[in-house]
This record gives structure tokens, sequence and C-alpha cells, in this order.
């Protein structure tokens, strides 16, 4: 089986910073793999290793930083055969039309494209149903559980009050939650020998078209805090507590 995944290099979110009005400063985040995506490339890893003789290619496109010898062997490290990325300043803050037209470019032969559920920075969700849409073939998100068939996929979706089973012939788009699986964490070993895999690091053919015009982004407005103590020893301190609790919410 020929799987493919998709993961997004973003800015390390414990290191970026705000601003007095509110913008956000990256110039000191280091990029790092969206931790969605840590949750796919594990869910391909896992299905490889059920079905004998497959592969796993991780694709990714961004700007020319997302070519960092670090954050290649982190991804080849977890299960990864190969890595493809489309590394050029013309995929920078990409939107997710604009990702998906970029990632389509990248595909090869495939059985299966597995994806995070959202990214890390944006997490806008659209991303899978657009490279679907895209390569003409169908769609299933919110998966926790995934199981080969001849031909197809099995898989569960948790929602809300009911667990979903759902049977996607191939080839196919697959978006997975965070509960299809735990990453796992790359031995010296598998760092090691990431760096003999194959890495194709390429220009992009020319700037992916975005459909979204960011206008701004700034963080949420701080609210000031209520700063009020109370005396547990003294008599109705709880409810006090809880009425306060009641007021805020």
């Amino acid at each position: 089986m020929n799987i493919i995944v998709s993961c997004k290099i973003v800015p390390d979110d414990q290191d970026i910073q705000v601003a007095s009005d509110r913008t956000l400063d990256y110039s000191k985040a280091k990029g790092t793999v969206s931790t969605y995506d840590l949750n796919a490339i594990e869910a391909a890893a896992q299905l490889a290793a059920a079905v004998d003789g497959s592969k796993v290619t991780a694709v990714t496109a961004g700007p020319a930083s997302v070519d960092d010898s670090k954050l290649k062997k982190n991804i080849l490290a977890r299960g990864v055969d190969e890595l493809v990325m489309c590394a050029d300043d013309a995929c920078e803050g990409m939107d997710a039309h604009a990702t998906a037209e970029a990632l389509a470019a990248l595909v090869g032969e495939y059985d299966v494209i597995l994806m995070g559920d959202g990214s890390a920075d944006n997490y806008a969700q659209q991303v899978d149903v657009q490279l679907a849409a895209r390569l003409g073939v169908p769609s299933v998100n919110g998966v926790t559980k995934i199981t080969p068939e001849a031909g197809s996929l099995l898989v569960e979706r948790t929602l809300e009050s009911v667990v979903e089973t759902v049977r996607v012939p191939l080839p196919a788009v697959v978006s997975v939650s965070p509960d299809v699986a735990v990453p796992r964490i790359p031995g010296m070993k598998d760092i090691l020998a990431a760096g003999k895999k194959p890495m194709d690091v390429r220009p992009a053919a020319g700037a992916p078209a975005g459909s979204v015009e960011a206008v701004s982004t700034l963080a949420p407005e701080q609210a000031d805090r209520k700063l009020e103590i109370l005396d547990a020893s003294a008599d109705g301190a709880i409810e006090q507590f809880a009425a306060a609790i009641k007021a805020a919410l």
C-alpha cells in the first residue's frame, strides 16, 4: 500500500511573543511539525506495519525555512520511508486552498492520503476536503481508528454521541483526530537512520493561488482579573466562592 501522509511545519507556539498592540511576533519561533500531524504520521506508520509491502511518504510545503535538516529528520524518524518537500518562499502564508494546490503537486502514486484534522496554527479543517476535491477522490474526517481491507479502509469516526463506522473505497483522503494514535518518540537509532532516507526537496512551480485574505491576526484581549480574595475560614466563604464563580461565567 502506498501511503501518503501530509504534515505542516508551523512556528513553535512556545516561542511566539505577543506585542503590546496584540500582534504576534514570530521572529524567535523555530519551526516544528504541527502537533496534529504527529498523530497522522504515527497512524500512517501503524497502517504500513499492518499491510505487508507498504511504503509511507511524507509530503509538506512551506517557505524556504522548512528545508531544515533537524525538521526533516524529525519527520523521517517516525516510521516514514521518504520525504517530499516543497520549500519555497512562494509558499509563505498559504491558506487552505493554496495548501491543497501545493500538496496535490507533490503527491505521486498513492492508495490513501492521511492528514491531521487541522493544523496547530490556523486549524481551518479545510485542507483535507479541498485536496480530495482537487484529486477527485472521496474523503472522510474525524477518524479515530483505521482497519485495512482489500481495496478499501474500514474507519471509525467518534462523534459527540455515537461511533460511526465507514467503509471508504481507495484511493481516498482520510483526516484523523488526535485519538487515532499516540506519536512515538524517536530514538537515537531512528534519528541516525532518518538521515539516510530519501529526501526530495523541490521549488514551487509557481505561487499557489489563495482564496482567503487575512486582514489581521491579533491575540485575544486580556480580561482584567477580579482580584477577589476570600478567607476560607470565614463563615459562608464556600458559598461566596461558588457565587463569584457563577457570576463570572
